[in-house]
């Protein structure tokens, strides 16, 4: 089947967070949103048609997760990554940014710290202040046009209250997809230090040509043994609203511990239209995700050259893996309030200001590309004109 990704679809008035939230979290009615990280596109037909078929059932009671879905994520681990996963090892979620939460809870006490890589996911920041843990800082270095890993800051970094770690991988808002190389490096470290290594590779499906994802749990027993790896469908087939995530975890004890916390959560129901969309998905959503990630290739291309064309002083880095591309805006000597005016007021276009990420977000800019190609070159479009009085 071919589908459609021109296609523009009008997300205004669903009450979308993306679409219908600028004026209660900006303050900014009206402008472009290219921001969180959810797609324009429709899911794929056999999700849709999944989930029809189950809506019109009409009785919605309490769902569990039969044998299918079990068997979808092992299948789909499989397929994509030559990574061969017990059933048993996999533990659902409502979502990532829980199951992180859970995580935090269930391998550390209030006041250890908990290494992040920075510039990165905001969210990071807030789950671990809000469980009274301690950020430890572990920012990556540029060398060349790309992001690396400052494991020698690591390793002097650390200390006895140092008990976890979660990697972004791929990395968000970097666009990195960690080299082999790199996983073992840090997970050497962690297993000397016995640090557990919380693996959020929610893009792991989203890894452009010339790239390959490597589950770090995979990289042996001994790796897999300190190692929580969060996954989910919702990222690379646009169900985020469903709400359906797990977590991969080889070792016994730490799987254990991640169940006694969400029991004690009270988080062990599971939503029912989520599980026939992540079966649905992992089964039949091949076609679309390779169309998809076509389609991502093709915008990241035409948003190189347009500011290539149109905003030479912006530089942009390499898009390795997810749909989110980092934009390096420091060549106009704004400040971060400035800069952030000027895109949200003068271009109307709604990015995620680079210092939301922490340390190294100064002067950074993160855009969305996964959307039509029209809906990208109006914001691009946009952002050039409000900066063109720089020029």
């Amino acid at each position: 089947m071919k589908y459609d990704f021109d296609n523009i679809i009008k997300r205004a008035g669903t009450h979308s967070m993306k679409w219908d939230s600028a004026e209660r979290r900006i303050g900014v009615p009206d402008v472009l949103p290219m921001w969180v990280a959810d797609m324009d596109f429709m899911a794929p037909q056999p999700v849709i048609d999944a989930l029809r078929k189950r809506v019109e059932h009409g009785v919605y009671g309490y769902a569990e997760k039969p044998d299918s879905y079990y068997e979808a994520v092992i299948s789909w681990q499989r397929k994509r990554f030559d990574w061969h996963i017990k059933r048993d090892w996999i533990v659902f979620t409502p979502g990532v940014v829980t199951a992180l939460c859970m995580a935090i809870q269930a391998y550390t006490a209030p006041g250890d710290k908990v290494v992040i890589q920075p510039p990165v996911y905001y969210p990071f920041f807030e789950i671990i202040q809000h469980n009274d843990r301690k950020v430890l800082n572990n920012p990556l270095k540029i060398k060349g046009n790309r992001y690396v890993m400052d494991l020698d800051h690591l390793e002097k970094a650390v200390d006895e209250r140092t008990k976890m770690m979660i990697l972004c991988s791929p990395h968000n808002p970097t666009g990195r997809v960690w080299a082999k190389e790199e996983l073992v490096q840090l997970s050497q470290i962690c297993e000397a230090r016995g640090i557990i290594l919380v693996s959020d590779e929610i893009h792991a499906d989203l890894v452009m040509r010339g790239h390959t994802h490597i589950p770090t749990a995979s990289l042996s027993d001994r790796t897999a043994s300190c190692v929580v790896t969060c996954n989910a469908p919702t990222k690379t087939f646009n169900l985020a609203g469903l709400e359906v995530a797990y977590a991969i975890i080889p070792d016994q004890k730490l799987r254990h511990l991640l169940k006694k916390t969400l029991t004690q959560t009270g988080l062990m129901l599971s939503n029912m239209f989520g599980i026939v969309a992540l079966e649905a998905a992992y089964n039949r959503g091949e076609e679309w995700l390779e169309q998809l990630l076509s389609y991502l290739r093709g915008n990241f291309e035409f948003l190189l050259s347009f500011v290539k064309n149109h905003m030479p002083r912006v530089s942009v880095f390499p898009l390795e893996g997810t749909y989110l591309v980092w934009l390096d805006f420091r060549k106009y000597n704004l400040t971060d309030k400035a800069l952030k005016d000027l895109l949200l007021k003068e271009a109307k276009v709604w990015l995620v200001d680079g210092p939301r990420f922490g340390l190294g977000g100064e002067g950074f800019q993160r855009i969305n590309i996964g959307c039509p190609r029209e809906t990208l070159a109006q914001g691009l479009t946009q952002i050039a004109r409000a900066l063109k009085r720089f020029d």
